[in-house]
């Protein structure tokens, strides 16, 4: 996806913002690109009094430089999260994840009123797990049993990294990059992997896009989830 597409659905994406309220900052190169949106939007006043949870410390120390208000998560959630992903369908279910902040953006997503995706329109796909395995973070320890566990949905899971130097979230844990197989049940297979104890989350947001900012060369389209 180029910068010129990244940035186009970035801005498009400010008109769900209103001043006073509180964001979620998703991660990865597209929010980088909405932060940087939403930074003008603030230093030239057309947004004002807004302050924003972020999803990864690499999205915190960004919105720090861009003099971006940040707070902790707040109990009764945020306005709006905006976040990109690594597919998206036509019901703006999605998979995303490969940033490695799945659990901190699962979080910042169910706890959004509402939640919008930005990113390239070749993100959309005819099916999750077409073109990008599903990311799931695991607990550390019994990580061989959880792998198994994975493998017995019929899932194939490769540890992200190798064993030897494995990819590390901000919460300590591996991940798992999983293949999802062309006839997956995917509301069942999500809620047999938050049934799985080693689980700490798994990059599969069904249901919970409310819009999304898709740009092609020259254009951005805006998708609603009933649409």
């Amino acid at each position: 996806m180029s910068g010129a597409r990244k940035r186009a659905a970035a801005d498009a994406a400010l008109a769900e913002l209103r001043s006073g309220q509180r964001l979620g900052l998703g991660t990865g190169s597209t929010a980088a690109a909405f932060l940087e949106a939403l930074a003008e939007a603030l230093a030239s006043g057309r947004l004002e009094d807004l302050a924003g949870v972020p999803t990864s410390r690499a999205t915190e120390v960004r919105a720090r430089e861009l003099g971006i208000p940040l707070i902790d998560l707040p109990a009764d959630g945020v306005d709006v999260a905006v976040d990109g992903m690594d597919e998206v369908d036509g019901a703006l279910n999605a998979v995303k994840g490969l940033g490695g902040a799945l659990l901190r953006e699962k979080v910042v997503a169910e706890a959004a009123t509402r939640f919008v995706l930005i990113g390239d329109d070749g993100k959309t796909v005819g099916r999750l797990g077409e073109r990008a395995p599903l990311p799931v973070e695991v607990l550390a320890f019994g990580v061989a049993r959880t792998e198994a566990r994975l493998r017995a949905l019929g899932l194939t899971p490769t540890l992200r990294g190798g064993a030897t130097e494995p990819f590390l979230s901000d919460n300590g844990n591996p991940i798992l990059d999983a293949v999802l197989p062309e006839d997956a049940d995917l509301p069942a297979l999500a809620a047999a992997l938050d049934a799985i104890p080693g689980v700490m989350a798994h990059g599969l947001f069904l249901g919970m896009a409310d819009v999304a900012y898709l740009a092609s060369d020259g254009d951005v389209v805006r998708r609603e989830a009933d649409a």
